[in-house]
């Protein structure tokens, strides 16, 4: 027996007990007479102890050459440590060794096997099989792992059946850029990856299975960041004869139950908010509600359907003259920012990544009066207009951004965040869900002189809109909302979903709205097609995103602190050298010739 007990489960009234431990030598402490090991694996730390006053040479011999992360196995008595730690659970006790064994040595780690290690992010990755040794990834790992049962009872509570669909299947022309697989068999033909398991939730939905679910693994080949790897996991699910709000209320049930499983917290329930409300408030369709600063129109473009439409900006600043929208937003506590500050932050918002021409401010004495970097073009008394319409109170600062509506609203979302950052607002054990609903059906691309679907082309118009389908007024198919919905939770899209076009002849229809011919359709997706000729159900569904929701829950900024073996920024593997050249013999198997460029 490699051991009785593991290194986190030992207490004092485990005192007096003969034990057998294993594990990794997380440190040694060589005082002379006395030595120390502490022994980890995945459950904690015990502590060694060996005295030369009653161990025997031979132990002390072999403790003295172990090194960092040698693998051993220990026998001894547990006994009460005269100097505890409240750091580690088994900080009252230690082992008296009495037999020590080395069972396998160790190279010195290239980094400290410690939660706050010295490896950087490319040398944890290359060795990640020590990297995932550190308490706090293992933390990370384990509860995804208790999120994913907690997934699977909830669902199976409520008659969802899991169904494992297909890894290899066709291309598709819509979303992301599909990883592509050559077929040995069938020379000159590739299967792609899935991006999601979509197509076949909806074939399960035709078959009669009406409530689907499945954690599962998709593909991208799209540019990386924090949030985004080119494999992650999703919680799949499609449900049949259902409405929006059946879904909605479905899965803020999961959402809810989630939380209470695996944190312990009560969520209350999510609040309702419209895609045009969103963007309109908060320049973003996945607003973080864990604070304030909603957008105040202060000049609204004519078309505005929410703000008072009444502007308060008077004329004679040419810059806010020549604008569509004037809009502002109030940031408590910050009239105290330094002109240092305020140029910082100015210069921010400039950045090509932002793309704002510059930054108005009004401060807000503490007296109320109004002190702004356009004072030469208001009186005090119109700038005290813009503080009240604000809400602002003494102490605050106005920032205001002037341009075209859409852009500056996104200009101004990204300095909301960044002010939320810089104030301790966006607080990651304070969660705010929110559901985002009535999104678009279509988005006009300028470049492409075509319509793409906002989410994917199987979402359902809503149909009061569907008559505005055979517009040819490019106003008219911009205006379509979608039966569309995205779960965000403290500003990240968790989960996204819609109630899908079960019609073939609607179907069809927004096929052409979306630029297939035909032709094309039924190249694509004539097997689906083909399936709602007989006798389709009306269905919807969602898929979370399994990672960032482990992240959000967590207060992380990084889905790879909840992946196994991620990849970097460059979608490698830092681990096993992957992506790799293949040999030519496999290459000519495929039927597949590298032509050498010019």
């Amino acid at each position: 027996m490699y051991r009785t007990h593991n290194c986190g489960e030992l207490r004092i009234a485990d005192v007096n007990k003969e034990v057998t431990l294993s594990g990794w030598a997380a440190s040694i402490r060589d005082k002379g007479g006395l030595l120390w090991i502490d022994l980890r694996d995945r459950y904690g730390i015990t502590q060694l102890l060996m005295d030369e006053n009653y161990t025997a040479k031979e132990i002390f011999d072999t403790a003295r050459s172990v090194g960092r992360e040698f693998v051993l196995q220990a026998t001894g008595t547990v006994v009460e440590r005269e100097s505890k730690s409240n750091k580690i659970p088994t900080g009252d006790i230690e082992i008296k060794v009495s037999s020590l064994k080395i069972l396998n040595a160790s190279k010195t780690p290239p980094f400290t096997i410690v939660d706050e290690t010295d490896g950087g992010d490319d040398l944890r990755m290359k060795y990640r099989y020590l990297d995932l040794r550190r308490n706090a990834v293992q933390k990370n790992l384990i509860f995804r792992s208790n999120l994913a049962v907690e997934t699977r009872k909830y669902l199976a509570g409520q008659g969802f059946i899991e169904v494992e669909t297909p890894n290899l299947i066709k291309s598709t022309p819509e979303g992301a850029r599909d990883f592509v697989v050559p077929s040995r068999m069938n020379k000159g033909q590739f299967y792609a990856l899935p991006q999601s398991p979509h197509t076949f939730k909806q074939i399960l939905m035709v078959a009669g299975f009406d409530k689907y679910f499945q954690i599962v693994k998709c593909f991208r080949d799209e540019d990386l960041r924090a949030d985004r790897q080119p494999e992650f996991t999703q919680i799949d699910c499609e449900m049949s004869f259902v409405h929006q709000e059946d879904i909605l209320n479905t899965f803020e049930g999961l959402t809810k139950y989630l939380f209470q499983q695996a944190l312990g917290i009560t969520l209350a329930d999510f609040p309702r908010m419209t895609y045009d409300e969103a963007m309109r408030k908060y320049g973003s369709d996945k607003p973080d509600l864990r604070f304030g600063m909603a957008f105040v129109d202060l000049k609204s473009p004519a078309d505005a359907e929410f703000g008072s439409g009444v502007d308060v900006v008077p004329t004679g600043f040419p810059v806010f003259d020549s604008a569509e929208t004037v809009v502002a937003i109030c940031a408590p506590g910050c009239a105290e920012y330094s002109r240092k500050q305020i140029d910082e932050l100015t210069e921010w918002v400039k950045r090509p990544q932002i793309g704002a021409k510059g930054l108005v401010y009004v401060r807000i004495e503490a007296d109320g009066t109004p002190k702004s970097s356009v004072d030469k073009f208001y009186t005090p008394d119109q700038l005290k207009v813009w503080a009240e319409k604000c809400e602002a109170k003494p102490g605050d600062m106005l920032f205001i951004l002037c341009g075209e509506d859409e852009k500056t609203r996104k200009q101004l979302s990204e300095l909301r965040l960044e002010l939320g950052n810089r104030l301790g607002l966006r607080k990651g054990d304070d969660f705010k869900p929110l559901w985002v609903v009535d999104f678009p059906l279509l988005e006009w691309d300028e470049e492409e002189n075509r319509f793409f679907a906002m989410h994917h082309p199987f979402t359902s118009p809503k149909p009061e809109d569907i008559p505005k389908m055979d517009s040819d007024d490019r106003a008219t198919l911009k205006s379509m909302r979608a039966d569309a919905y995205d779960l965000v939770l403290n500003g990240v899209e968790i989960g996204g979903g819609s109630i899908r076009i079960h019609d073939r002849d609607l179907q069809a229809r927004n096929f052409r709205l979306l630029g297939f011919t035909p032709e094309e359709a039924e190249a694509q997706f004539g097997f689906l097609l083909g399936a709602f000729e007989y006798g389709a159900p009306p269905h919807g569904g969602i898929a979370f995103g399994f990672d960032r929701l482990n992240a959000v829950m967590n207060g992380a900024n990084s889905i790879r602190d909840f992946i196994a073996f991620p990849k970097n920024n460059q979608g490698r593997d830092m681990m096993i050298d992957a992506p790799d050249t293949i040999k030519l013999k496999q290459l000519e198997e495929l039927g597949i010739r590298i032509v050498p460029q010019d």
